[in-house]
C-alpha cells in the first residue's frame, strides 16, 4: 500500500492525482462534482481566513515572543539578577534550539494520535506556564532548565500549524496562508522591541524587575492566546466546530468545506498518513535537499546571533536599555515590509533562486559593512545595525518554497520542510556562541565569524542556482536528442 505523507506543502494535485483515479475519489466522497459556485466557495474561504488564520497567527506571536524576548531581557541586568555569565546564556540558548530539534519529529507522531488541535492547545499552554515561570529562576541550573523545558514545549509547534492550514485549505491556496501565518513571526521580532520599551519600566513595581514582568506578561498574553485557540478554533473540515460548539457555518457551507479540499488533492482523505522509510531514505538521498538545508544552515546561523543580541549591541553604543529596544524593533518593522515584496518578485518573476541570492548578498554587505564600521561613530552604527536587522530573513520563506516546489511527491516534500525546520533549529545551536563575554564589547571575532559563515552561505546560494540550471539544460539536450519529456526543475 503506497504510503501517506505526514504533512503536504504547496500544489500537489499532479502528483496525487495521477496515483489516484477519479473513481476513487468520487467513491469516497459519495460525489465527486463539484456542486457549489465559486461566489460559494469564495465566500467559505473568506469565512476560514477570519477564523482559522488570527488564531494561529495569535499563537505564533505569542511563541516568538517568548521564544526572542530573552534578548530584551539582557538589557534590564538580566545576567546581573540570575547570577549567570554571557557563555552559560550562551549554553541556554543552545539548549533551547537543541529541545526544539530532538523533539521536532516525536511531536509530529504524537500529533496524529491525539489530534493536531488538541495537541497544539496542549503545547501553548505548557509553553507558556515555562515562560511566566521563568520570572523566578535563578542560577545557571534553573536557567539550563527552563531553556531546554521551553524548547521540547515549543517542538513541533510550527508543523502542526502549518498541517491545520493544509486540512482547511486547497493546495492553490495553501501558500499565500503561509505567508500570512510566517508575518505572526515578524510581527512578534518588531513589536518585542517595543513592548520590552514600555514593559522594562515597570522595574520595582511589586518588588519585581523589568525582566521579570516581561516573562510574566508576554507568557500571559501566550495563555489567552490559548484559550482563544482551545475556545473557536475548529477541530477538522469534517467537524467544522471549536470546542465551545459554535456553529461558524451554514449546513450548505459545511458541505463545502467538507468536499472541496479533498476533490482538489485526494491524498488528503487519508485519516491517518504515515511517511515510509523508502520515502525517508529517497528523500534525505537527494542531494539537492542538501543544497537547501546547507544554505539555511549557514545563513539562519547569524540571524540568531543577530536576534538575540541586537539589544544589547545598541545599548554598548552607549543608548540607555529602553531606546536600545525601540530601535532593534525599526529593523524588523521594515523586514515586515519587505518579506512579501520578496515573495511577490519571486512569484512574479519565477526565479526564486536569484531572489533567494539577492537577500543573501544583501545580508551579507550589511554584516560586512558592521565589521568594517567597528570604531565609527554610535549613529553610523546604529544605522548599519538597523539596516542589516531589516534584511535577515527576506529569502528564508522563499528559499523553503523553493525546495517544496521542486518535490516530486507529497511526502518527498513533507520531509524536505521537516529538514529546513531542524536546520534552521540548528543553526540556533551554534549561533548562539557567536557573541562571547570574552569578545565583549566590540565583538570583533563575533563580527568575523558571522561574515565568514554567511559568505560561506552565498557560495552554497551560487552553487545551488548553478546546479539547477546546468539540470535543466541537460533536460533539455535530453529533450532534444531523445523526443522524450524530461522533468524541468523550478528555478
Amino acid at each position: 500500500m503506497q504510503s501517506q505523507p505526514l504533512l503536504s506543502f504547496g500544489n500537489d494535485s499532479d502528483t496525487t492525482m495521477s496515483t489516484r483515479s477519479e473513481k476513487d475519489v468520487d467513491e469516497r466522497l459519495h460525489d465527486g462534482e463539484v456542486s457549489w459556485t465559486p461566489e460559494e466557495e469564495k465566500k467559505v474561504v473568506r469565512k476560514l481566513d477570519c477564523i482559522v488564520m488570527p488564531l494561529l497567527i495569535l499563537v505564533f506571536i505569542g511563541l516568538q515572543l517568548d521564544r526572542g524576548n530573552i534578548g530584551n531581557a539582557l538589557t534590564d541586568d538580566f545576567l546581573d539578577n540570575v547570577g549567570i555569565s554571557q557563555n552559560q546564556f550562551n549554553v541556554g540558548q543552545q539548549l533551547l534550539y537543541l529541545g526544539i530539534v530532538l523533539l521536532e519529529i516525536p511531536s509530529n507522531m504524537i500529533l496524529f494520535y491525539i489530534g493536531p488541535l488538541w495537541w497544539l492547545s496542549a503545547q501553548v499552554m505548557a509553553w507558556a506556564m515555562v515562560s511566566i515561570f521563568q520570572a523566578f529562576q535563578h542560577g545557571h541550573r534553573a536557567f539550563f532548565a527552563t531553556r531546554i523545558l521551553l524548547g521540547i514545549c515549543e517542538a513541533g509547534f510550527i508543523p502542526a500549524s502549518l498541517y491545520i492550514i493544509t486540512v482547511w485549505y486547497k493546495n492553490s491556496e495553501v501558500s499565500a496562508r503561509f505567508s500570512w501565518y510566517f508575518l505572526g513571526y515578524f510581527f512578534a521580532l518588531g513589536s518585542s522591541g517595543l513592548l520590552a520599551f514600555g514593559i522594562l519600566r515597570m522595574r520595582g513595581l511589586g518588588g519585581l524587575t523589568g525582566w521579570q514582568w516581561l516573562f510574566i506578561l508576554e507568557g500571559l498574553y501566550t495563555v489567552l492566546a490559548g484559550v482563544l485557540l482551545i475556545c473557536f478554533l475548529p477541530e477538522h473540515r469534517d467537524k467544522p466546530y471549536p470546542f465551545t460548539q459554535i456553529n461558524y457555518f451554514t449546513e450548505r457551507e459545511r458541505y463545502i468545506i467538507a468536499r472541496r479540499v479533498p476533490l482538489d488533492d485526494p491524498a488528503k482523505l487519508a485519516k491517518k498518513r504515515s511517511i515510509s522509510v523508502r520515502d525517508l531514505r529517497q528523500a534525505l538521498g537527494n542531494w539537492k535537499m542538501w543544497l537547501h538545508f546547507m544554505l539555511c544552515l549557514a545563513t539562519i546561523g547569524p540571524v540568531t546571533a543577530l536576534n538575540t543580541y541586537a539589544p544589547s549591541l545598541v545599548r554598548g553604543l552607549g543608548y540607555n536599555r529602553l531606546d536600545a529596544n525601540a530601535y532593534v524593533s525599526i529593523g524588523t518593522w521594515i523586514q515586515i515590509c519587505l518579506v512579501p515584496i520578496a515573495g511577490w518578485t519571486a512569484d512574479k518573476t519565477q526565479r526564486r533562486g536569484l531572489v533567494v541570492l539577492a537577500g543573501q548578498l544583501c545580508w551579507f554587505l550589511l554584516l560586512l559593512g558592521n565589521l568594517l564600521a567597528i570604531n565609527s561613530n554610535k549613529s553610523g552604527r546604529l544605522g548599519i545595525l538597523i539596516m542589516a536587522l531589516a534584511v535577515t530573513q527576506c529569502w528564508h520563506p522563499i528559499n523553503s518554497s523553493w525546495l517544496s516546489i521542486n518535490a516530486s511527491s507529497p511526502a518527498e516534500r513533507s520531509i524536505y520542510m521537516a529538514c529546513i525546520i531542524i536546520s534552521a533549529n540548528l543553526a540556533g545551536v551554534y549561533g548562539a556562541q557567536i557573541f562571547r563575554q570574552d569578545d565583549a564589547p566590540k565583538y570583533y571575532r563575533a563580527w568575523k565569524t558571522t561574515t565568514s559563515i554567511l559568505a560561506f552561505g552565498v557560495v552554497i546560494g551560487i552553487f545551488t542556482n548553478v546546479a539547477y540550471y546546468l539540470l535543466n539544460r541537460q533536460a533539455a539536450k535530453k529533450e532534444q536528442k531523445e523526443g522524450i519529456q524530461v522533468r524541468r526543475y523550478h528555478v
